[in-house]
């Protein structure tokens, strides 16, 4: 979803990182495999979904035949595209966290209260993997286990109007609607970002969902600007004043699709999109997301030691060198032992064991939740077998597995709604303190084993 970025950091050079990254090409053809054999919930778990509804349950409350539509919409839903679309914060391009937005909306406007089949993500500091939950608001159905901070559907970021960007029934439409209809900057007072070529069907479609036939919307820009839009006469104009009252035109209405930007500036090729976004957009280009290129994992990197070249690669599963005899290797790690100089071989492997030069890489890869794609990238270089030293690697994916953690005591309902806030045994929450910073270097939350 093409939102605005934060500090004003180049979106050229903000999404194609968020391309290459935060939906990886294994993502999409597992969860795509399981959703094409019928599998939702399986597609659901490749592309990090956790699912927190239940079909019976809903059916009791709501009757067979909303049931019926939601597991419907489940069974085309696109998890991996609906990662692809989720709006996103700088400067890492992650999920804009502590966000509800609605998928779908079920009866409602005068028939009783509607239901709304939601994405979640949890707040900044529960956050470990991007994880993204899948569950229902409105009514029992929508209880869970734990607290979310905003659990009501947001205005401006709703999908419910634009299910192009998940359903993958709908995926053709995002070649009409991605806005930009010409390459040319849109009209001075928006801004060449906006979709204002849009914004009049948009806003008709809005108008219908909530029950109006005519009337005007909030159009809302960058920098805390807003514009009223009147969809009969077609006038904008700005106003300096919140219109609570009047609809409130989505984001993914109000901007261009950031994928069409990278296009149009050739800051991405066709093959790397999402297939159903590549096929939407560039139907005569390849249709399906190509990896990254890499130099073969394992393959042997050469090292300037003692006026010499030689080799350090993956033997039995771990990085040595490979042109130093098993004595010489035991000789240069005593040395080492009393505070000697080793090896440059060994310095090189020291190096990439502590501080690596893929250490940039994995940390992107997990900070967007692929841990099976670091894991091949820390393999690939130190091998399956190799156990981590001391150094800035290792620190990376412990910090990772506390946060994973975290993220577990979240959902269980044990952490409330900040890092200090946790779970007494008589159910009652009750705030410690500690700060973001504290909870990323302790095992676990200060309170977590008390009885």
């Amino acid at each position: 979803m093409g939102t605005p970025i934060a500090n004003g950091e180049s979106r050229l050079s903000f999404w194609p990182r968020v391309r290459k990254f935060a939906v990886p090409v294994s993502m999409i053809e597992i969860a795509t495999a399981r959703r094409l054999a019928g599998d939702w919930a399986g597609a659901c778990a490749a592309a990090g979904v956790d699912v927190d509804l239940d079909l019976r349950s809903l059916a009791r409350e709501f009757g067979r035949d909303v049931a019926g539509r939601v597991r419907d919409d489940l069974r085309f839903l696109a998890p991996d595209l609906l990662r692809w679309h989720m709006p996103r914060i700088a400067p890492d391009g992650l999920l804009r966290p502590g966000l509800t937005l609605a998928l779908a909306r079920y009866g409602g406007l005068g028939r009783g209260r509607p239901l709304y089949l939601v994405a979640r993500t949890p707040p900044a500091w529960a956050d470990a993997g991007q994880r993204i939950s899948l569950a229902l608001w409105g009514g029992a159905a929508s209880s869970l286990p734990f607290r979310h901070p905003h659990p009501r559907p947001n205005r401006r970021f709703r999908l419910d109007l634009h299910r192009h960007l998940w359903d993958a029934r709908r995926a053709g439409e995002l070649r009409i609607r991605a806005g930009g209809g010409t390459a040319d900057d849109g009209p001075p007072p928006y801004g060449p970002r906006c979709a204002a070529d849009r914004w009049g069907d948009e806003a008709s479609l809005l108008l219908r969902a909530e029950g109006r036939s005519s009337g005007a919307v909030v159009v809302r820009l960058e920098g805390g600007r807003r514009l009223l839009l009147d969809v009969d006469s077609g006038d904008v104009e700005p106003v300096d004043r919140r219109l609570s009252e009047l609809p409130l035109l989505p984001d993914a209405a109000t901007w261009i699709l950031p994928d069409l930007e990278l296009l149009r500036a050739g800051a991405i090729e066709a093959g790397r999109l999402h297939p159903l976004v590549a096929a939407a957009l560039v139907p005569e280009g390849p249709g399906a997301a190509q990896p990254a290129s890499a130099t073969a994992a394992g393959a042997p990197r050469v090292v300037e030691c003692r006026g010499a070249r030689h080799r350090i690669g993956l033997v039995g599963g771990v990085l040595v060198p490979l042109d130093h005899s098993p004595d010489e290797i035991r000789r240069e790690e005593l040395l080492v032992a009393l505070t000697g100089t080793p090896l440059p071989c060994l310095q090189a492997i020291d190096d990439a064991h502590r501080h690596p030069e893929c250490l940039p890489d994995v940390r992107e890869r997990l900070s967007h939740g692929d841990f099976a794609g670091a894991l091949a990238v820390v393999e690939g270089l130190l091998g399956p077998d190799a156990v981590l030293r001391n150094g800035a690697l290792r620190d990376e994916l412990e910090t990772v597995a506390r946060r994973r953690i975290r993220y577990g005591l979240f959902r269980a309902g044990l952490i409330g709604s900040g890092p200090g806030s946790v779970v007494r045994h008589d159910g009652r929450r009750t705030r410690g303190g500690g700060s973001r910073r504290s909870l990323d270097h302790r095992a676990r939350p200060r309170h977590a084993s008390r009885p």
